[in-house]
């Protein structure tokens, strides 16, 4: 299961390289588990820190080329046996999944998310270090290609359009109905988009609902549609990695990522449904 406990890492702390995807790198610096490196978001699983950065080619947080992620791989210690564990403070939405959705588009088995991230360590009795050990670096990860489904722009106005597949909108709500957008220059959502909040994947807890309800709440949503062609995205491509983490907690696996999301999409001059509007994007 891609889904790790909290005592099941406080149990094998130091055989799996930990990796903080919290995005304040300064959070890390302050404290994080025992033995973590700190995976960011913009500069190791995006290309958003990139000189000539466009969020309107690939949403404000396009996937760095798969060689590049390999070479990082290989940075942090990671060869194709290295158990790897990603946490964040957010119930893995803010960024392990997303961690977890590249290392295993990669081909890494064994990658996992913490269930209920920092707080639930802490609770587990696992306590913060600022000390950042060394570790032996080793050549880029063996993979050249991301392996599992992407969508592009081109294919999602394709598919927003033809029965056959459903798209996934996993923001909050009043995001989708257009209602509140701090992110984006236009707030709505893509036109026959479906709406499902990543959060909902989650408890009262912050932990992972059971996979039977996870199921059940799925494949209510995708109504016969065969989950290979769902398309899930978000606003940037990472919290949408949540839920494709969910659907396979859930024995779900074979959605497709649209990795530009909203960010990419209300940048490029496509319909938007602007909470029951209808509008142009902007550049």
């Amino acid at each position: 299961m891609p889904i790790l406990d909290a005592d099941a890492l406080a149990a094998r702390l130091f055989s799996v390289r930990l990796l903080d995807t919290r995005q304040d790198p300064g959070e890390f610096a302050a404290g994080h588990l025992p033995g973590a490196l700190h995976a960011d978001l913009n500069r190791h699983l995006s290309t958003a820190s990139d000189p000539g950065f466009d969020p309107a080619r690939g949403g404000r947080h396009p996937l760095p080329d798969p060689a590049r992620f390999a070479a990082q791989l290989g940075a942090w210690g990671i060869g194709p046996d290295t158990p790897v564990v990603a946490y964040d403070a957010s119930g893995g939405g803010n960024a392990a999944a997303r961690l977890w959705w590249m290392l295993r588009a990669l081909g890494h088995e064994q990658a996992y998310v913490l269930d209920g991230g920092l707080p639930a360590a802490l609770a587990a009795g696992l306590t913060l270090t600022t000390e950042v050990l060394p570790v032996a670096a080793l050549p880029p990860y063996p993979a050249a290609a991301w392996a599992r489904p992407l969508a592009s722009l081109e294919e999602v106005a394709h598919r927003r359009r033809d029965p056959a597949f459903k798209v996934l909108d996993v923001r909050a709500p009043e995001r989708y109905r257009g209602e509140s957008e701090t992110l984006d220059p236009v707030a709505g959502h893509i036109p026959g988009a479906l709406n499902a909040h990543w959060m909902d994947n989650l408890g009262p807890d912050g932990r992972f609902r059971e996979p039977g309800a996870l199921r059940r709440d799925f494949l209510d949503l995708l109504d016969g549609t065969p989950v290979d062609r769902l398309t899930v995205h978000c606003g940037s491509g990472v919290t949408a990695c949540h839920t494709l983490l969910a659907l396979e907690h859930a024995g779900l696996p074979g959605a497709a990522l649209y990795v530009g999301s909203w960010s990419e999409w209300c940048r490029s001059g496509r319909d938007m449904d602007l909470g029951g509007r209808a509008g142009e994007g902007t550049r």
